[in-house]
């Protein structure tokens, strides 16, 4: 009897201890940077196929990439053609040379959660799979910051990422960018990344889209 209550209490104190620091990790969204005065910031780039790609690379071409770097870029690893759209835009930045760092660039693949028309069934397997790889790419990679703009291939990373956070293990600011093509509804990624408030800030290129979802930040028109 006394062992059993001793399991109860140390699950309880675990639990209560589990939920505490989730909503702490959950309030300090939406706050600056630690060590905002960092030189350079690694940053973890998801890619998406067909358009999200050429927003991502829209939106890259306007940040200050001497201080968003080293980037590492991530795609599905059936999209080929995301990882060389990212490739043809590092090696024609004006400023390479000037950059410190801009030379640990590197691209990546992790597996799909779910493939365009695969059941729901087999699904599991493969999101299983997905998040271990994301497990793998996250403890190599170590971002301080996380840039993604809808691509479902985000989900298994910001989970981890989020994971990280409240184990105390790593602090990876998620930043989500709603794609402009989305005006009134936010899309699954952005939906489960903005529900589950696992991204520290969420951007978002319409103003009514910002009205449905208070906690965006309307930022007009990126891409």
């Amino acid at each position: 009897m006394v062992e059993f209550v001793s399991v109860v209490l140390f699950a309880v104190i675990t639990t209560t201890l589990l939920i505490v620091r989730i909503l702490y990790v959950i309030s300090q969204t939406s706050k600056p940077i630690r060590n905002s005065s960092q030189k350079h910031l690694s940053t973890l780039v998801v890619l998406g196929s067909g358009g999200h790609t050429a927003e991502m690379i829209n939106l890259l071409s306007v940040m200050q990439k001497d201080r968003f770097s080293p980037r590492f870029y991530v795609a599905a690893a059936t999209d080929n053609m995301s990882l060389q759209k990212a490739y043809v835009f590092e090696e024609t930045l004006d400023d390479k040379t000037s950059l410190q760092g801009g030379d640990d660039t590197q691209f990546m693949q992790i597996y799909r959660s779910r493939e365009v028309g695969q059941s729901y069934i087999t699904s599991v397997g493969t999101t299983l799979l997905a998040l271990a790889h994301a497990l793998w790419l996250m403890i190599k990679i170590r971002p301080q910051v996380i840039l993604c703009n809808g691509p479902g291939t985000c989900i298994p990373i910001c989970a981890i990422a989020f994971i990280f956070k409240v184990l105390g293990m790593r602090w990876s600011y998620i930043f989500y960018v709603e794609s402009i093509a989305r005006v009134k509804r936010l899309s699954l990624s952005g939906l489960l990344l903005y529900k589950l408030r696992m991204a520290d800030q969420l951007f978002v290129q319409w103003p009514q889209l910002q009205k449905q979802y208070p906690r965006a930040h309307y930022v007009g028109r990126l891409m």
